[in-house]
């Protein structure tokens, strides 16, 4: 079992960020409908995270993004995207994507009303963390995607509406 320590992901070198996301998800990742959600966009600071091994390698790293379901009347929801969540293929099943989701709960706090969204593996997501895609299934995505894998968490009083397209969160 890998010993790491989790820290703002804004202290450690964007280039081994790239490279640790092209060995998980392959280096044509960037072409991926869910990078058109998040087109333009910072991940958020605060809620964005490194897993760091005892040898002061990365491990692993989660970023979240302020989008926004933009419903049929053109208004928006903001919410968070979750993701990429990603770790080194030699690292994986050791505790560290869930340490990094528990970063972001953690981070969130308790009275956080804002959605999060994510687009993942539902049987992982919807066990460990309680996702589901009982509220997304109207829901769209600016290109191809599984229905069944766009998932989101929310409190029971969050507004959330049955139907739109997620996109980039932009104040203006």
């Amino acid at each position: 079992m890998t010993e790491f320590t989790i820290i703002p992901l804004d202290q450690v070198d964007t280039a081994w960020v790239d490279d640790l996301l092209d060995q998980v998800f392959g280096p044509e990742r960037s072409g991926r409908t869910i990078y058109r959600v998040r087109d333009g966009l910072e991940a958020l600071p605060a809620l964005s995270f490194a897993a760091i091994d005892a040898d002061g390698y990365l491990v692993g790293t989660i970023q979240c993004w302020p989008v926004a379901l933009t419903d049929p009347d053109g208004l928006a929801y903001p919410m968070i995207l979750v993701g990429p969540v990603g770790v080194a293929p030699d690292h994986q099943d050791q505790g560290i994507g869930r340490a990094l989701m528990a970063a972001v709960f953690g981070a969130m706090g308790v009275g956080e009303k804002m959605p999060l969204v994510l687009l993942g593996d539902p049987e992982y997501y919807g066990t460990r963390f309680g996702f589901s895609a009982d509220q997304t299934g109207g829901w769209s995505l600016p290109g191809p995607y599984e229905q069944h894998r766009l998932l989101a968490l929310a409190r029971p009083d969050s507004v959330m509406p049955p139907k739109g397209i997620l996109g980039p969160w932009r104040l203006t």
